[in-house]
């Protein structure tokens, strides 16, 4: 018994020389160093943390700082929302899926819309041509957004919109059809993406520049605080950085600084940090190295907490951050693709481990093309089996006081910090985004994970190791060619019926708001109600602010 009292360094000392080393002379580990996606090392075996305050770092689940979850039962409660990311075609072929989804056991919406409609161009436009409903839903009316939700009662489901530079109006259509099917506003639930930093970062689909971008973000901000309490008005999104390269820690640090960067803009507005930061979600990737990522969500909610708390004093309410979750679109493969099926159930694995309140399990076939009914039960299931077969969900953060896992909180923790710091040294995200900070950062690390592939560093299974010559061609989807031809014919007998007069009033008065400092949500209300298009109301905007081009930015 004498010695199990002996000190854990003079314990460990004795392990590494007594039972470590002859293991090592009889056989060698497999490489010489070990470390995460972001180039974290991993230590061996890890060990308990001296002198650490559980109750500063850790906590309880449901208290500040949140590291164990924002609510105290988690799933105990209530399941995640399972909500799969879903559009393409028209919008009756995506009203279709969304039915047959519910009908599956999905529990919440979220809309992917077509390049056209995220750059704000009308179905129709020459722009277009070539892209209506490939990577999303084509929605260019508000009588296309009544067929998209056929059937299905707004009060009843929560939406999520995968929406940016076009979010207020994609957001105004939401609303009015809400009153269309007579659901109050203050029912209505759900998240509009509304992440404009992040696009001229990583993903591209943005119309103005920045600043104006960002008066748009903040007006939807403070229109959603007053007249959709319930309702997310912007969804901070580290996922599209991640699709891009970034690594684990970039992800986490330019996400939250983004976040800051959205609160900071929503003060100067007038508005107090605690009427609308409960509200403000996030929206996170889940990839393959479990460990890191559990990691990772439990690090953001801590930080967040913290830098809410320093900065601005808020409230609890306001420190907890929510965030969605999807699978890591860039790690499926079009080699062997049912590995994917794999990798998806491993990420949703790590997501829900990190206490995630809503998740997307990516199909088997979107390295190929859009994903087939089949291809997206099969992810659905993923989450349901997850759910109710896995016993991850009985038990709250049930990796907590892992060795690995609270060091590697730590460490995430610690480095997004100063990432943070760097940023908020330039001037905040905004500057660091027109200074491409951020870009240049997450370039180099694809470029580096990129070359861990090329040399071997790295394996993805079946693509650098564990490869066949010939594999069957799986079932795709494909979009109808012929789509564009069929929605510029609609389009234009929608114009013909509507009030053109009327349509001609309200953009103007679109842009002379646009002119001035006055709230946009509501001349975009009304422009949405005279049944003016997607594409008219962007070409208002784009006629005050211009159009944002990165190679002279």
């Amino acid at each position: 018994m004498a010695e199990d009292k002996r000190p854990l360094k003079q314990f460990i000392t004795k392990w590494e020389q007594e039972t470590l080393a002859p293991a090592l002379e009889q056989m060698a580990e497999r490489q010489d160093n070990f470390e995460t996606v972001s180039r974290i090392p991993l230590k061996r075996v890890y060990t308990p943390a001296p002198d650490q305050d559980y109750q500063e770092q850790q906590g309880m689940p449901g208290l500040f700082p949140f590291t164990r979850g924002v609510q105290p039962t988690m799933y105990r409660s209530r399941f995640w929302t399972m909500r799969q990311y879903a559009g393409f075609g028209s919008a009756e072929d995506t009203n279709k899926r969304y039915h047959y989804l519910l009908e599956q056991g999905q529990t919440g919406l979220s809309v992917a819309f077509d390049l056209p409609t995220q750059m704000g161009y009308d179905s129709d436009h020459p722009m277009a041509r070539g892209e209506v409903g490939k990577v999303g839903v084509a929605i260019s009316s508000l009588a296309d957004m009544e067929t998209l939700f056929h059937g299905i009662p707004l009060d009843k489901v929560s939406t999520s919109m995968t929406i940016n530079a076009t979010a207020a109006t994609l957001l105004a259509m939401y609303c009015v059809l809400a009153e269309k099917q007579g659901v109050e506003l203050k029912q209505l639930r759900g998240t509009i993406q509304n992440d404009i930093l992040k696009e001229y970062v990583a993903r591209g689909t943005y119309i103005f520049p920045p600043r104006p971008s960002l008066r748009l973000v903040t007006d939807i901000i403070a229109w959603c605080a007053e007249k959709t309490p319930r309702w997310n008005p912007v969804s901070v999104s580290g996922y599209h950085m991640r699709e891009a390269g970034a690594t684990a820690v970039q992800e986490a640090a330019f996400t939250l600084a983004n976040g800051l960067e959205y609160c900071k803009a929503a003060i100067s507005a007038g508005l107090d940090i605690n009427k609308f930061a409960p509200r403000v979600s996030f929206f996170f990737a889940a990839h393959s190295h479990i460990l890191e990522e559990v990691a990772k969500f439990r690090a953001v909610r801590r930080l967040w907490a913290r830098l809410l708390r320093e900065r601005w004093n808020a409230s609890d309410k306001s420190c907890r951050l929510r965030f969605h979750t999807q699978t890591g679109g860039v790690t499926l493969t079009a080699q062997q693709p049912d590995n994917n099926v794999v990798r998806v159930a491993y990420q949703a694995l790590a997501a829900v481990l990190g206490g995630t309140q809503s998740l997307h399990t990516n199909s088997r076939d979107e390295a190929l093309s859009l994903p087939t009914q089949e291809s997206v039960t099969i992810a659905l299931r993923t989450q349901q089996i997850l759910a109710h077969e896995s016993g991850v969900a009985d038990t709250v953060d049930p990796l907590a006081g892992s060795y690995a896992i609270e060091a590697l909180t730590d460490e995430i923790e610690g480095r997004a910090a100063g990432l943070i710091q760097r940023i908020e040294d330039m001037g905040g995200a905004t500057v660091a985004v027109e200074r491409g900070f951020m870009q240049d950062a997450i370039a180099e690390s694809a470029y580096r994970y990129q070359q861990d592939l090329e040399q071997g560093k790295r394996v993805v299974v079946g693509v650098n190791k564990y490869t066949e010559e010939t594999a069957d061609k799986p079932h795709l989807l494909r979009v109808d060619p012929e789509l564009g031809h069929q929605r510029a014919k609609a389009l234009a007998r929608f114009r013909q019926k509507r009030d053109n007069k009327k349509v001609e009033s309200v953009l103007a008065a679109l842009r002379q708001a646009a002119k001035g400092t006055t709230n946009l949500m509501k001349p975009v209300l009304d422009a949405v109600r005279a049944q003016t298009t997607v594409g008219e109301i962007s070409d208002a905007l784009r006629t005050e602010f211009g159009e944002h081009d990165h190679l002279t930015t």
